[in-house]
């Protein structure tokens, strides 16, 4: 990340743009920085003015106590303001659920994207996401930043082996890095269910957009979220999972986006 702004707070957010004409910014997700999101940022840049950012407490950003939601918000404000004043928001899995909220705060933006944003859809995902964010509060609490980082791999589906796999591989100390920022997405993802209410408050177009090749309930997740916005739309990719290809998805969101 080559600049930097200010959030509200003071903490300072590293940032980068490219590209030239309506203005974007990319929201990455879970245990990820912007660089995350920067292959979509080039596949968008010939049309899009894009700006990718490290989230508060990742990468080259800064972090301040205590964590809220509404500061993540106030980043994003920051950002916007960056891009002139104005600027549509996407983001992908738990970064869409922090771009569903910003929507819904009353920011400047136009519209917005959300990619595969993993809500549960049952009462069995409900339950899985309470002992989540238990577990989780407790491993952090103490210390235990790897058993927090198991405990997200295991949420998102990863075989116990590969798992293990990646703890003994040399990406783990990164991983473990970013392990705090795991309760600022769980936050974000409220108690998990789809929240019905605030996308019902959101004044602007919302595209949910989900993989044919994903889990069904990830697609059932994608298609409440169009439902419950005034003004959503449903779209899905095929042959795509949750690791979309930016090639794949760059079309999709450039249709939507441009004014």
């Amino acid at each position: 990340m080559d600049k930097k702004t200010i959030s509200r707070d003071g903490t300072p957010l590293a940032y980068e743009r490219t590209g030239q004409g309506p203005a974007v910014v990319l929201v990455s997700g879970a245990m990820s920085t912007g660089g995350t999101v920067r292959p979509l940022a080039a596949a968008l840049s010939d049309r899009f003015d894009v700006l990718v950012y490290d989230r508060r407490g990742r990468g080259e950003s800064g972090d301040k106590a205590p964590y809220a939601v509404e500061r993540e918000v106030e980043d994003l404000a920051a950002l916007i303001d960056v891009m002139g004043g104005q600027a549509a928001l996407y983001g992908i899995s738990s970064g869409g659920a922090l771009v569903l909220h910003a929507a819904a705060s009353g920011l400047p933006v136009p519209g917005v994207a959300v990619y595969e944003v993993p809500f549960a859809v049952d009462e069995d995902g409900a339950k899985e996401r309470a002992e989540y964010t238990a577990n989780l509060t407790e491993a952090l609490a103490q210390g235990r930043r790897g058993d927090a980082v198991e405990l997200f791999l295991r949420l998102t589906g990863l075989a116990e082996e590969m798992i293990q796999s990646a703890r003994r591989s040399p990406m783990w100390p990164g991983m473990e890095a970013l392990a705090p920022s795991l309760a600022y997405d769980d936050a974000v993802m409220g108690d998990g269910r789809v929240p019905r209410d605030l996308l019902a408050s959101i004044t602007v177009p919302v595209l949910s957009v989900a993989g044919g090749a994903s889990p069904p309930w990830l697609l059932e997740a994608a298609r409440a979220v169009a439902e419950a916005a005034p003004e959503g739309r449903y779209q899905v990719l095929e042959d795509q999972t949750h690791m979309v290809d930016p090639q794949a998805l760059a079309p999709v969101l450039a249709e939507f986006l441009t004014p």
